[in-house]
């Protein structure tokens, strides 16, 4: 009978292989090079261009309605005679936008009733400034809060004054 453990004798010994294979250099070498891009000092981007000082203005209903957004102009709207820069929510209040009836007017009386109309907006530019006195302390107190939430979002650029009034004067651009 034959020897049954010569029929299966153990494999010669596996010769050591080198982990420098070709296949380990690429994958290190990709390995390397991601880390790289993910580390890299980032250039700086171009600094944004500077907004244009805005300087505090009178402003005559005729005078803020140029200030609608449109043709790249910023967008103002008057709450309670203050004049608020809302050109950062141009999606609002600039054309196109929910708002934008409000744009370069006084949005008082709309804000007030809850109401976008353009119903809600003295269509005589050169009427008396809607005074509100016929809103109740419900569309007051509503009204006082678009107002603080916009002194706290906006920038006051400037004052709603009546056209004839001796502010108006100052008014003309």
């Amino acid at each position: 009978m034959a020897d049954s453990s010569d029929s299966h004798a153990a494999p010669p010994a596996a010769e050591a292989q080198s982990v420098m294979t070709p296949i380990n250099m690429i994958l290190l070498s990709l390995f390397v090079f991601l880390v790289y891009l993910r580390l890299r000092p980032k250039t700086p981007a171009a600094l944004p261009k500077a907004p244009a000082p805005v300087v505090f203005r009178t402003f005559t209903p005729k005078t803020l309605l140029p200030f609608n957004g449109e043709e790249g102009k910023p967008v103002y709207l008057a709450v309670r005679g203050r004049v608020f820069d809302v050109t950062p929510g141009r999606n609002f209040y600039g054309p196109g936008g929910p708002y934008a009836n409000f744009a370069g007017r006084d949005a008082s009386r709309g804000l007030a009733c809850g109401s976008f109309d353009r119903s809600m907006l003295t269509e005589d530019l050169d009427a008396p400034l809607d005074k509100l006195e016929d809103l109740g302390d419900e569309e007051m107190e509503a009204l006082m809060g678009w107002e603080e939430r916009f002194s706290e979002k906006y920038l006051v650029v400037g004052k709603l004054v009546p056209v004839g009034s001796d502010e108006a004067k100052n008014a003309e651009p």
